[in-house]
Order: C-alpha cells, then structure tokens, then sequence
C-alpha cells in the first residue's frame, strides 16, 4: 500500500459496490461513517450524525463504523499511520457526532471475523495510539547539527567559514584581520546578525545563528 491512488480506487469500488446492491440491497452510499487508510489519511462515508449499514442488524442505530484498509491477504498488519488514522476519524466523530469512549471491533457484535486478527488485537489492547514519529531531519538540519559553536578566541577553518558568510550577509570586517580567528569585530558582527535576525544575542555561533548564517532560517 505504497500507493495512495490505490487507497482512493478501493474506497470507490467500496461505495459503488454498496450503491450497487452488493451488501443484499442497495444503499444509498457507502455504509461506513469514515474510511481510515495506511498513509494516515481518512474519507468521509456517511459521516457524523447518519446510521451507518455497516454494523450488522441492530448494531447500526447505536455504532458508528470506521473502515480500515486493511485485508485478509497482502497488506494485513496495520501500520502506525493506519492505526492513527483510525483514531483520528474516531476523534473526528467524537467532536462532531457525539460518539462515545468505547472502542469495539465488527465481530464484537457480529459474526464476522473483520476486523482481522491483527488488527483485533489491537481494539482488544485498548486502541492505544502509536508513538508520533519524529521526521527525518533535512540535510540542512543534518548539516547544522555537525558545525561547532564558535566564540571568541576559537581557531580553525569553521571560523573561517564564519568570516566570509558575515561578510556575505553585508557585516563589514577589517580586511586585515585574521580569519581564521574569532576576533572581538567578529563578535560584534555576529552580535549584529543576532539582533537582525531576532535572536539570543550573545556574540556566539551556536545551533540558533547558524542556520542565519547560512541563510536556510
């Protein structure tokens, strides 16, 4: 389920194959409340406020019902973007429908073997919602993350790197100066850019001035 097109044709056929009689009679749209797939995004079916026909007989009127994407064969261990999904359209119909805290699966109430083991197990352990996931970080974030701080007195090719880029942002240095030295004018500049660019000014290159610096905040 790499592939969100997929995701959208499959919610289609579904609600053509309801429309179509395909469930004993013909509904009038697809029969679940809200459709959850693997890439952490979630379609409105019948949506807060309506029956759904998706439960069982007796079940619609007291239930709303969330499909996951989820099958019998290939793509049968939901994900963690699968599994928020489903909570994030069980808040959405909380917020907006007035649904309850209870969390059940189909075969809670009817005998079916949906919603599959797996994921049944998961509605068993109480529908825990999964760790959010910290995004990969950007090269340039990588790229920061590996420059020194910098302050006065230090040596070496780093302060170089400094020097030019405060003469590149228009911080105008004695020419004669050493630059591979942080040197007092070097402090005042990057105090300079500080102040510009609303930050913490200390006169110190840290994580906070170098992406200034390099232009990428």
């Amino acid at each position: 389920m790499t592939d969100h097109r997929r995701c959208i044709e499959l919610v289609l056929s579904i609600q053509r194959m309801h429309m179509a009689g395909g469930r004993e009679q013909p509904y009038s749209d697809i029969g679940y409340s809200m459709v959850a797939c693997p890439h952490r995004r979630v379609f409105i079916g019948r949506g807060p406020g309506y029956i759904p026909a998706a439960n069982g007989p007796g079940l619609n009127s007291q239930h709303y019902a969330v499909l996951a994407l989820v099958g019998s064969t290939g793509f049968t261990q939901p994900n963690d973007e699968l599994l928020h999904a489903v909570l994030d359209a069980v808040d959405y119909l909380r917020e907006h429908g007035g649904a309850g805290r209870e969390i059940r699966g189909h075969r809670d109430g009817y005998a079916t073997s949906c919603p599959g083991g797996p994921l049944y197990a998961w509605v068993r352990a109480g529908a825990p919602r999964p760790a959010e996931k910290k995004p990969a970080p950007t090269l340039e974030e990588a790229l920061v993350k590996k420059l020194p701080v910098l302050k006065k007195g230090d040596r070496g090719w780093d302060v170089k790197t400094m020097h030019y880029l405060l003469l590149a942002r228009d911080y105008a240095l004695d020419p004669k100066i050493d630059d591979t030295t942080f040197t007092s004018a070097h402090e005042q500049g990057v105090r300079g850019l500080q102040a510009a660019a609303g930050i913490t000014v200390d006169g110190i290159v840290g994580p906070a001035t170098w992406p200034v610096l390099l232009r990428i905040a």
